[in-house]
């Protein structure tokens, strides 16, 4: 039923779950799962030697924590039995934007992802990645409670 899954991670044990989750789907139905962690490449405004600094020092942090989240998503994966793990960094400026796009570049037909959970002025002010990809995504989403 599912070709391909999609599990967009951030390190946390919500996103880990929603690893557990897919790599049950996956031995299902024999899927190909991609895990991807979005990294925002242009967060700074500015001009000058000290912008272009950060903004390495930026990327270098944002890409070392992204590899770390997923390593231990393959690895979980991978323990779990799933024949078939593919790892992706993607970019977006806005973390579903991000996951939206990959939705396209990898042929995913599900996609299996964390939500916090959050409710009330939290959920206000730190906004809802799960959400805004349930609004503009055109595949099924899964969405696993943390």
């Amino acid at each position: 039923m599912f070709k391909h899954i999609l599990i967009p991670v951030d390190g946390s044990e919500t996103s880990m779950k929603a690893v557990a989750k897919a790599a049950e789907l996956a031995k299902v139905f024999a899927s190909t799962v991609t895990a991807m962690y979005v990294i925002d490449p242009y967060p700074f405004t500015g001009v000058g030697a000290d912008f272009a600094y950060g903004q390495a020092q930026y990327l270098s942090a944002a890409t070392a924590e992204a590899n770390t989240a997923l390593d231990a998503a393959k690895a979980a994966l991978s323990q779990a039995g799933v024949a078939s793990v593919n790892t992706l960094v993607g970019e977006g400026h806005a973390i579903h934007d991000g996951i939206v796009r990959a939705v396209d570049t990898t042929g995913a037909d599900l996609i299996v992802m964390g939500s916090h959970g959050r409710r009330g002025l939290e959920k206000l002010v730190l906004g809802s990645v799960t959400q805004r990809v349930l609004g503009v995504a055109r595949i099924p989403v899964l969405v696993v409670r943390g």
